[in-house]
């Protein structure tokens, strides 16, 4: 950059002290140019028109007049579309059928035998198309995705926006390091070889996401196939199929003006049957959803020992006790909670605080609950948008009913919200309830909606015991300010995650891997371990002295045909390297000789 250039040039005019100044600069500057990115030519620019629909002003030509389905029993090759906050019509999509999914994948899979030859400044250039469009576009993919999904704007931006360009920008500064071939210490016997990992693409990976976000949720596993080498053919929430196709437009954009084929990346719509005909013909398989339709999947995969990465939800709890940041815990625990509605597989379900600041906290949290707004995004100003899936209404009833009956109490909410704007809305009152019991199916199943479950303990062996009460184990944080206790508690829950003093954070860290343990999923995604897990790790070993002719050569007495004192040699020799013994190796040293030399123990 110039601007290196000219402090170098500034530095060689002035003094000793002024030249160590002006080298720091230099070496500040390129920090931050690499940090950021910044050190590429130009970018190319996307042009892409939004849908009308994406418009807050848009209205359909026909108002609801009953409540919508995704479904009609007598056209199962199309799925209709309907924004859930408001029932307005989004027309309709096709289903890829099972046999067009196998053509595409083998189209992704013959493009991408020539994507993986790219180098890795080309594919880093194709992933900073995407992220220089994201962010001049940040509005139009917000107004997609609430449109599609019912979230309110902010939660679209904190979640769709925010950690896909973290996303970007870490694996485009940080990509090539972590996918580099890798050399290892060869150890004794092989000290003449030099031994490394290569990270080979898998080639197409097959992706099955869910709804809840339906642009992040989607481009996410995109980034980290393309990096490693590989295609990648998604098969999209049927939840929010609408946005399928202008998410494909910016994709098959960025591709073309980088000068790749557009069978690269394809993002497809359908029910089951399409899914399970990715998870048949792709080379691995990352799925975000539940735990029912993880087991389905994996049962599937497990016909051509397909492998798969499983992300299958939680019920994520925060330990806070009675020394913590209250004001910091206290406000955040909203966003923690009620973030897209509660529809967040690492999300804040269930509060589990120290008797000390019960009172205090309920008290608080419904102040603040009673005062938010739920309503349409691009209708209304509103603090929480819509209940994405029709069914999931049922669900969250069904759970929070089950509760009430046995005892528990509810604080604030409790129920479906009736929008008086929008009567075919799907709208579900942010909720608040203590009194969980152990017999409360609340207490084992996600939730996934806008509920919050509070927990008092007295003892941190309590506090533990109710964090580790699930079979789910995802996330967790623990709120303390003696950050000795905080380790301690988090190494002691059994989750995937853990935040002291923050919760869900580690996600935004994209240098970590994300996934959880029991029944919240198999293996990782994001990070050193999500990227490497597009490729196939392959073992190598070279020549190290080749020069010098030194190589792997057997002793004599170890060739075919085996001389009569052949395992007492090899027996000799393990003595020799791997005895704890010093005494006993030195006498295996003189044996090895003598064989070697005698030809006989």
């Amino acid at each position: 950059m110039d601007v290196v250039a000219e402090l170098a040039r500034f530095a060689s005019t002035f003094n000793v002290v002024n030249v160590a100044i002006a080298l720091a600069a230099v070496l500040v500057v390129r920090a931050v140019v690499q940090l950021l990115g910044l050190d590429h030519g130009p970018i190319p620019q996307l042009k892409l028109q939004a849908p009308a629909e994406a418009d807050p002003a848009w209205t359909p030509s026909k108002l609801p007049s009953k409540a919508p389905s995704i479904r009609d029993p007598s056209r199962p090759s199309v799925i209709i579309c309907y924004d859930p906050a408001t029932g307005y019509s989004l027309g309709e999509v096709p289903v890829v059928p099972p046999a067009e999914v196998a053509r595409i994948v083998e189209r992704a899979r013959k493009a991408q035998e020539k994507y993986a030859q790219t180098t890795f400044e080309q594919r880093r250039m194709l992933l900073r198309t995407l992220l220089d469009w994201i962010v001049k576009n940040q509005e139009t993919i917000c107004r997609i995705a609430a449109r599609d999904s019912g979230k309110s704007l902010i939660d679209a931006n904190f979640g769709e926006i925010l950690p896909t360009c973290e996303k970007l920008r870490w694996t485009i500064a940080n990509g090539e390091e972590v996918l580099r071939s890798e050399q290892r210490t060869p150890g004794m016997i092989m000290a003449h070889k030099i031994p490394r990992v290569d990270y080979v693409p898998v080639g197409v990976m097959g992706c099955i996401v869910s709804w809840n976000y339906p642009f992040h949720n989607v481009f996410g596993p995109v980034i980290s196939a393309l990096m490693a080498g590989n295609a990648c053919v998604v098969k999209c929430s049927e939840h929010v199929a609408w946005s399928t196709a202008f998410w494909q437009r910016l994709m098959s954009a960025a591709l073309a003006a980088n000068g790749l084929s557009e069978d690269l990346v394809v993002f497809m719509n359908g029910y089951a049957e399409t899914g399970q005909a990715l998870v048949e013909t792709a080379d691995k398989i990352t799925f975000i959803g539940s735990p029912g339709v993880g087991k389905i999947i994996m049962a599937h995969a497990s016909k051509t020992l397909t492998p798969v990465i499983l992300e299958l939800g939680g019920k994520d709890c925060a330990v806070v006790f009675e020394d913590c940041d209250y004001p910091q815990f206290r406000h955040n625990s909203m966003r923690y909670s009620f973030q897209n509605s509660g529809q967040n597989c690492a999300g804040l379900e269930r509060v589990i605080i120290h008797e000390s600041l019960f009172e205090r906290f309920v008290e608080d949290s419904v102040k603040t609950l009673s005062k938010m707004r739920v309503g349409s995004p691009l209708a209304e100003d509103i603090d929480c948008g819509a209940i994405t899936m029709a069914a999931q209404l049922g669900i969250i009833q069904t759970l929070v009913d089950d509760a009430i009956s046995k005892g528990a109490r509810v604080h604030v909410g409790g129920r479906q919200y009736k929008n008086p704007k929008f009567p075919h809305g799907q709208f579900y009152a942010p909720t608040l309830i203590s009194g969980i019991t152990k017999d409360m199916r609340i207490a084992h199943e996600e939730v996934f909606g806008p509920v919050m479950l509070v927990f008092s303990f007295k003892t941190e062996d309590e506090a533990v015991a109710l964090a580790n009460s699930t079979q789910f184990g995802l996330g967790s944080g623990v709120f303390t300010l003696d950050i000795a206790r905080g380790e301690r508690v988090a190494r002691r829950l059994n989750v995937g995650f853990s935040n002291v003093n923050d919760f869900g954070v580690s996600y935004l860290c994209q240098g970590l891997p994300f996934g959880g343990v029991g029944i919240s999923g198999v293996d990782r995604f994001s990070g050193v371990e999500g990227l490497r897990g597009n490729c196939n790790p392959r073992a190598m070993t070279t020549d190290k002295y080749n020069l010098l002719g030194i190589r792997t050569n057997l002793p004599g007495v170890l060739r075919y045909p085996i001389a009569p004192v052949g395992p007492r040699f090899q027996a000799t020799l393990v003595e020799l390297l791997y005895s704890y013994s010093p005494l006993s190796q030195i006498a295996a040293l003189f044996r090895v000789a003598k064989i070697s030399l005698l030809g006989s123990a």
